[in-house]
This record gives C-alpha cells, structure tokens and sequence, in this order.
C-alpha cells in the first residue's frame, strides 16, 4: 500500500529569466535526502519510481523542463539551467543530500549537468554548437551527492546516430532510398513476414558508417541556416542590409529529419543479444516508424538538432560526461531495454569514475515492464534496489 504523501507546486526562475514548474512529494517533512527526476522532454509528475523514493524516507523532487514535450527547441546547454534552478530550490529548502535519478534521457541530462557544476565557472560550456551563449559561467550550479541511473541510454544524440537510416540520397525527399544501405530490403537481411533481420557484419559496418556520413551533412545543413541568419543579423545591424536580409534575420528555419528509427540492432536482436523482442521503443512494424510522424528528432530547429539531437556536435552524452560522476552511484539495466543496449550500458558503468558503483540487471522492458505474462513487473524489482541503496548510504528521515 502506497504511504500517505504530501505534493507541493512550485514554479521556479531560471538564471536566465525563464521559468520551470516542479512538485515536492514529502511523506514526513522531515525527510534529510531529497531524490530529484527530470527528463529533458518530459513532465513525469506521476512517474513509476516516485513511491520507492518515498517509501525509503526520501523526499523526492519531480521537475519539468521549460518546453514540455517538444523537441523543436531543446538545447540541453540551456536545459542546464532548467536543472539548476531546481538544485537551488532543494539546497534552499535544507536538504543535506540531493541524489539524481536519470531515467532514460534524464540520465545523460542529469550527467552533463553534473559534468558542468563541477567545474570553476569560468571553465564550462559558453556556447552551445549553435553558437549561442549559454549562460553557464553566470549560473549557481549547486553539485550533487549520489546518482541512479534507470536504463540510461548513451545520449539523445547517441541513440538518434544509431537509428539514423542511412540510406536516405535526399534529406527533401523521405522515399529516397539507396538500395545498398536499405536495411529493411530482403536483400540486406530484413524478413517481411517475421519484421526481424539477420544483417552481414559487412554489410553493418558499411551501415553504420554511413549513418556518419548522414549525421555529417545533416550538421552541414544545419550550420548553413545558422549561419545566413547570423550574417543576415550583422549586416542588419551594421545598416548594410536589404529587404531579404531582414527576412533571413527573422527567419527560424525548421529541419524534418525523417526516417531515424533503423537502428539494426531493433530488428537484429542477434547483435548484442539480451531479453528484448524484436522492434523498436515506436513498436515492430519499421515501415510505420521510420516513414511516420512519431520518432526521435523528427521536428527540430538547426540549434536543437545540434545541441541535442546530432551525435556528432552533442555535449550531452555519457561518452563526454561519465567521467565526472564520482558521487556514488546506482546504474539499474533492464535486459529486455528496446533503447539502451548491454553493450551500451557496460560502457557508461566503466566510465563513470564514482569509486562507490554499482550495476543491478532487472528483467523487464524499457519502461520496466515484465517481459513475459505472470512474472513480477521489472518496476517492482527496481523499486526494491533502489530502497536498499538509499538506505544503505543516505540518511533517513
């Protein structure tokens, strides 16, 4: 039975004058750690892992970004901030630890800002890949005392590299197709009727590279609009501009990144094997998610595709920001994941510097749910480890 709870609403300043909406659930009130979520995309007011927090006599803290559900905009430099006014907001209230739980894209989120509030102001990010000031040598960017980490994928950017289709000739056109690098063609290794695969090593190191190549001239297009509009803007300004220039100065160009759901791995469960079932996080049927409207990235303006969803110009990934977690720290695999692959997740445990670490693989999908009828669901499991870790190493109410 759930424990008896109190939530409490706040809305919150950024350091840069915006605001982000945040929820206090609090048992006893006299809570001593404070266990805070956050995803860059997402509101998870109701998340799954809320009560095992609680029922471990922690506080816990479940925060928004500034641009709920919208990809158009998200920059995770600026994002930063969004986190950062949350961390104030707990050191405000007297918390005497704040432990981070990353689930899924929260994780490489809450890892980056770990990796700038550990370095002197003047040291972090002043710029985002767009070229935008990022505001973060200005901030208060309290530091942090533990982190969970619940199926933590590589980065936003990471896994949108791996989907990538590659085999798009034409970024305009969304049926261009290079029948060489199509990974859903029989020829290459996809079965129709099973919507499973068996692709040639040969042929997944032409593919992956290839995936580079696309993410390249993607990075090249997007600079392109940045900079018309950042010259159009200077020549505005300096009083040299015609009509058109003060059209691209105003201009916010959107990018369609269609068909980023091909990830071979989805549909090859053969490479790096686990408990998954074949299929993507958007479902089985590839032709639906890789030609539809649903999918990671799939609207963005050039600053969000750079700053967050290109796996090349990305700041926030586990490969760049694992080595400056040191506090300890709880990363819970589940081994059906459809997003963060064993491989994957045995990458970012090594890189993570924090002596006190520990790796618990729980049965269970992306989502935590069980993998097969009448067995436990994977949440249950993982709201037990995560119960035990606090207690073990946090103070209690």
């Amino acid at each position: 039975m759930q424990r008896p709870y109190k939530v409490v609403p706040y809305a919150l300043q950024t350091a840069d004058g915006q605001k982000t909406l945040g929820f206090l659930f609090t048992t006893t009130g006299t809570e001593k750690t404070v266990v805070s979520i956050m995803h860059p995309r997402e509101m998870s007011v109701t998340h799954y892992l809320v009560p095992a927090v609680l029922d471990a006599d922690c506080a816990c803290w479940v925060q928004g970004p500034r641009s709920i559900g919208n990809d158009l905009r998200l920059e995770h430099e600026i994002a930063l901030l969004d986190v950062a006014a949350g961390m104030q907001h707990l050191r405000s209230l007297g918390y005497q630890d704040v432990v981070l739980l990353g689930n899924s894209g929260g994780g490489s989120l809450y890892a980056f800002y770990n990796q700038q509030a550990r370095l002197a102001p003047e040291s972090r990010i002043a710029r985002t890949p767009a070229g935008r000031s990022t505001g973060l040598g200005e901030a208060e960017m309290p530091t942090v005392d533990g982190f969970i980490l619940v199926s933590p994928h590589p980065g936003q950017g990471a896994i949108l590299l791996r989907g990538l289709d590659p085999s798009v000739v034409d970024e305009n056109d969304p049926m261009s197709v290079d029948p060489a690098l199509d990974p859903f063609s029989v020829e290459n290794g996809y079965d129709m009727e099973t919507r499973t695969a068996k692709y040639m090593p040969e042929f997944l190191d032409r593919y992956h590279a290839a995936q580079i190549e696309r993410a390249k001239r993607l990075d090249i297009r997007a600079r392109e609009l940045l900079s018309a509009r950042q010259q159009a803007r200077k020549r505005v300004k300096d009083g040299s501009s015609s009509p058109s220039d003060r059209r691209i100065a105003a201009y916010a160009p959107i990018l369609h990144v269609w068909r980023t759901d091909a990830d071979p791995r989805a549909w090859d469960t053969s490479i790096d094997p686990s408990d998954r079932k074949p299929g993507s996080l958007w479902g089985n049927d590839p032709f639906a998610s890789n030609w539809g409207s649903v999918g990671f990235g799939r609207v963005v303006t050039p600053d969000s595709w750079l700053s967050t969803w290109s796996g090349l110009a990305t700041n926030a990934s586990f490969e760049k920001c694992a080595a400056s977690i040191a506090a300890p720290t709880l990363l819970i695999e589940y081994t059906g994941d459809q997003c963060a692959f064993p491989k994957d997740l045995e990458t970012i445990y090594e890189d993570i510097a924090a002596a006190d670490k520990q790796r618990v693989r729980v049965r269970g999908n992306h989502h935590g749910m069980a993998l097969s009828r009448g067995e436990p669901s994977g949440r249950d499991v993982v709201a037990e480890h995560i119960g035990k870790w606090l207690r073990e190493r946090f103070c209690v109410a």
